[in-house]
């Protein structure tokens, strides 16, 4: 059988399953990554996550895969179906289980369908085929990359769905007053008035690369993470046993950004990256100040791409406010497959309508970019 089910990223070397990931992947879908993931407890066990990768295999070995899991709810996905989920509760459909293939916790456009596209097309294929039969109620695949499009399209019964996000990039900036620069002069002076408030509270900021920050400060950068969702009285997705494991396996991947009052650490803001983008994913701060959210996930950001030459900076997902400085619409997408007729047919319907709604808005987005025009 040319198909294989995974429980575990254990079961295949790292160096057979980034075999298939080409040059410069990106880091969410590297071994090092998604193995952290389930070796850290953030994912498997009781997390509602429970690992079910798909792998597709030639006389030459493994030719294709895809990053799969068994949910057993909606969070933690970043492409919403709780709607969907309610009514099929109302229906007297079971929702749950779901498959999902996509990085956990990470809305991250890339590479969904690793390998041979045709084969990763096939274990689609295996998937939805079985769904019924393993009592699963759909296959949704996550902010997938252009280059599978075609894979899709070319199937019946998927669904597209399309949402939108803020990137900055990079249009050949000298350093950050070169990008200021090229904003009106009001949004101009806004920024520079912003970064102007968190040097007035006596903010420092030092960056680092994974091997330079020692346990204490990662203790530091995870307390950060844990209150962005303590403070909303919820459970922080990741352990901290995550960062230390990627610390120690892909450090070169990794950047923070920690802001300093007189010395003492009160914000962080993590990214990775790779040979293309800076990708911002976690921030948080001990203490509040002004404005110091907007200095610490996007400026350095922004100073971080320019300095390294990275042509784009993803700063996470959603935020209007991310519009006014500099980080323009992108359309995102995902892929669903939905066993139920009745369901998916209901489902098609909205995602009709929803998909012009998104278009509208980030044209409308377009046109309220702070860049000049002259």
């Amino acid at each position: 059988m040319p198909i294989q089910t995974l429980s575990s990223l254990a079961e295949i070397a790292p160096t057979r399953w980034d075999s298939l990931l080409g040059e410069n992947p990106q880091p969410f879908v590297r071994h090092a990554f998604l193995a952290a993931l389930e070796d850290s407890g953030s994912v498997g066990g009781r997390s509602g996550w429970r690992p079910h990768h798909q792998l597709f295999s030639d006389a030459q070995g493994v030719i294709a895969a895809l990053p799969v899991y068994r949910k057993t709810h909606s969070s933690g996905e970043y492409v919403f179906d709780w709607a969907w989920a309610d009514a099929c509760h109302r229906a007297g459909i079971e929702y749950y289980p779901k498959l999902l293939c996509a990085v956990p916790f990470s809305p991250v456009t890339g590479a969904r369908l690793l390998g041979d596209l045709q084969a990763a097309g096939r274990l689609l294929d295996h998937l939805t085929d079985g769904l019924v039969e393993q009592g699963q109620s759909s296959l949704h695949v996550n902010f997938t990359e252009a280059d599978a499009d075609a894979v899709f399209h070319e199937r019946d019964g998927w669904l597209e769905r399309l949402g939108c996000q803020f990137h900055w990039h990079n249009r050949g900036y000298r350093d950050f007053q070169d990008f200021l620069d090229g904003l009106t002069s009001r949004k101009r002076k806004q920024l520079r008035k912003e970064r102007e408030q968190v040097a007035g509270q006596g903010i420092g900021f030092d960056r680092r690369e994974g091997h330079q920050l020692t346990e204490a400060e990662w203790d530091f950068v995870y307390a950060c993470y844990a209150n962005t969702y303590h403070v909303r009285g919820q459970a922080p997705y990741l352990t901290r046993g995550f960062f230390s494991l990627l610390a120690e396996r892909m450090p070169e991947a990794i950047r923070v950004v920690l802001a300093r009052q007189g010395g003492r650490p009160v914000a962080m803001a993590f990214s990775l990256v790779d040979a293309n983008g800076l990708y911002g994913r976690y921030w948080g701060c001990l203490a509040e100040f002004d404005r110091l959210h907007f200095e610490t996930c996007f400026y350095q950001g922004i100073d971080q791409a320019i300095a390294a030459g990275l042509s784009r900076f993803d700063a996470g997902a959603q935020g209007e406010h991310k519009l006014i400085r500099g980080f323009e619409p992108v359309i995102t997408r995902s892929w669903h497959y939905l066993a139920h007729p009745g369901l998916r047919a209901a489902v098609s319907d909205f995602l009709e309508q929803e998909r012009l709604g998104v278009l509208r808005y980030a044209e409308a987005a377009r046109d309220a970019l702070p860049y000049r025009q002259d």
